[in-house]
């Protein structure tokens, strides 16, 4: 998946730098955060443990055997001719031989497992790219950039980020994401008073904090009376 993703966005950088208009605008996703929301992909790997662990039993098997066989070999060694012994190394080492290429065969590069894995999960990943690629011509993108591939990316603004679309896209989104904000009631902040015990407090702060000289305030003078 990664692979695929990674040689997309090689290929896109390669057309958009034949057109610099193109090439400015962009974007990104995360798509093994996309598969983890999709119940085929989860399928798929449920389906790939149980598989691969009723492989590794088989494997255990197969060399708890090996184990026995040798163990029986060391008990009678001091019984055997040298003809005998022969036959039993021979033996064991065709065993370890025959257990060491099942296991290869089956979790070895491109056995059975990575075959397996390449049967189920391929149609999740088409799935994937088709609404990658849906996002990136409605929203008119050169470019689209894997998060999760095997491109490095040091830093990434959520504005380019176009994940949520692509799950709207195959029916996966929540319905708290790519909505647009809804303004909330104003609230009116009372100042909190104080409390009863502190009031001496505050009122000596102010006092401390009133200058010593004031201004003596001078009477008004009221204007004499009019004597008819």
């Amino acid at each position: 998946m990664k692979k695929m993703f990674s040689a997309l966005a090689a290929l896109l950088v390669l057309l958009a730098a034949s057109n610099p208009l193109a090439a400015q605008k962009f974007g990104y996703v995360d798509s093994e955060y996309i598969m983890s929301k999709m119940p085929e992909y989860a399928q798929a790997q449920t389906e790939l443990n149980n598989l691969s662990q009723n492989w590794q039993k088989d494997i255990e098997s197969q060399k708890k055997d090996l184990d026995k066989l040798y163990r029986t070999y060391q008990a009678e060694e001091v019984l055997l001719t040298e003809p005998m012994k022969k036959k039993r190394q021979d033996e064991i080492l065709k065993k370890e031989q025959d257990v060491k290429a099942y296991q290869n065969k089956i979790f070895g590069y491109e056995g059975q497992l990575f075959k397996k894995r390449q049967e189920l999960t391929k149609p999740v990943q088409d799935r994937v790219f088709e609404g990658i690629e849906k996002v990136a011509k409605k929203k008119q993108l050169a470019i689209m950039f894997d998060k999760s591939g095997d491109l490095t990316m040091l830093y990434t603004n959520p504005v380019h980020d176009y994940t949520e679309f692509v799950l709207e896209e195959l029916g996966l989104a929540s319905e708290d994401k790519n909505q647009t904000a809804q303004k909330g009631s104003v609230k009116t902040v009372s100042v909190p008073k104080t409390p009863a015990g502190d009031e001496p407090q505050a009122d000596e702060a102010k006092e401390s904090a009133t200058p010593a000289t004031r201004p003596t305030r001078q009477p008004a003078t009221r204007p004499a009376s009019r004597k008819n």
